[in-house]
């Protein structure tokens, strides 16, 4: 390992002499150090070697893309109170959905891993070999896919979203259920940054919709965490359900990585220069701007009103075949 530049396997490494990291039998990813102190995985030196990169990126005159998780704070259905009246009144399918929903999409990010990206150094004038988007195929999002998804049988989110979920409830509460189908943009597969060749295009917009998914995330996560942690709720499962709490916390720690991460990313991509198909050369920050500022108004303006409809009309299904309809509406609607 030289200044700057890392292998595989040492962005893959753990911590050593971590205290096994065990949820309902099951071992998952990450440890505790002798303090009880939750460790994520792949972090030994990759989080060191992320806080390189960035500190070089700042002393380049770049930045992190300045971008946080209160972009996306606007319209949610079911609002935290919301989600607590369904449960006091035994509607807890809708919550349990969401954990698994989560888990399931958790998983789906597993392809990180598993999917080969374009190499950007033939699309860049800069050399970017000590660079972080230097390293996204020789690690880095290898990495962030195995948090997600798991791998050789260590759980990983989408196996600690299930706990945390049967903790809460117990096994097989309510049925199964997949992911919703997404609500797309309206130009989802049009080129907006036609300058780049399809790949890149591809790659660089996979990184911003990360970033807004881990963004949205952060919000959902604090929400569970906060109906989780409402006293009169789950009572005859209380500590299963702080423990529950707690499994979400350790998974908030290692998104915060992908956080830091992909804001680091895509600064560096607005920092450089990009090589056009045409033999020309274009500003990084020309083409993230663009791409980002339209993703932004989809995911903060367009998006969450289109979903919280969906999810008004379904809620409102599910309280109409309740005992009580009116007294449940009547709360769920005051506590939008």
């Amino acid at each position: 390992m030289t200044a700057l530049v890392y292998s595989e396997a040492d962005l893959m490494r753990d911590h050593p002499h971590l205290a096994p990291h065990v949820v309902a039998g099951r071992l998952m990813h990450g440890g505790f150090h002798p303090d009880g102190s939750y460790q994520p995985p792949r972090a030994f030196v990759r989080v060191p070697a992320l806080d390189a990169w960035t500190a070089a990126l700042v002393e380049r005159g770049g930045s992190p893309l300045d971008a946080h998780a209160s972009l996306l704070r606007g319209e949610r259905t079911p609002t935290v109170e919301q989600s607590r009246v369904l449960l006091r009144h035994g509607l807890g399918e809708t919550f349990w959905n969401s954990l698994t929903v989560i888990g399931k999409i958790e998983a789906r990010g597993r392809l990180l891993a598993e999917i080969e990206f374009p190499d950007l150094q033939p699309h860049i004038v800069d050399d970017i070999s000590h660079m972080a988007i230097g390293h996204l195929g020789r690690g880095l999002l290898k990495a962030h896919g195995y948090d997600e998804g798991g791998t050789d049988g260590v759980g990983a989110h989408d196996q600690m979203w299930f706990a945390a979920r049967d903790l809460a409830f117990g096994e097989g509460a309510y049925p199964d259920v997949d992911p919703p189908e997404n609500i797309a943009r309206p130009e989802a597969g049009a080129r907006l940054m036609p300058e780049l060749p399809p790949q890149v295009e591809g790659l660089l917009s996979l990184l911003m919709n990360l970033l807004v998914i881990e963004f949205r995330a952060e919000i959902g996560f604090a929400d569970t965490q906060a109906i989780l942690r409402t006293p009169d709720l789950f009572v005859d499962r209380r500590a299963e359900a702080e423990e529950a709490a707690e499994i979400i916390e350790r998974i908030r720690t290692d998104e915060a990585i992908h956080v830091s991460s992909l804001r680091l990313y895509l600064g560096e991509c607005a920092s450089v220069t990009f090589r056009t198909v045409d033999g020309g050369a274009v500003s990084g920050q020309v083409l993230i701007d663009r791409f980002w500022n339209g993703l932004v108004q989809w995911a903060t303006v367009d998006q969450p009103a289109l979903t919280a409809a969906v999810q008004r009309e379904l809620l409102h299904r599910r309280i109409e075949a309740h005992p009580a309809a009116d007294v449940v509406r009547h709360e769920f609607d005051a506590a939008a």
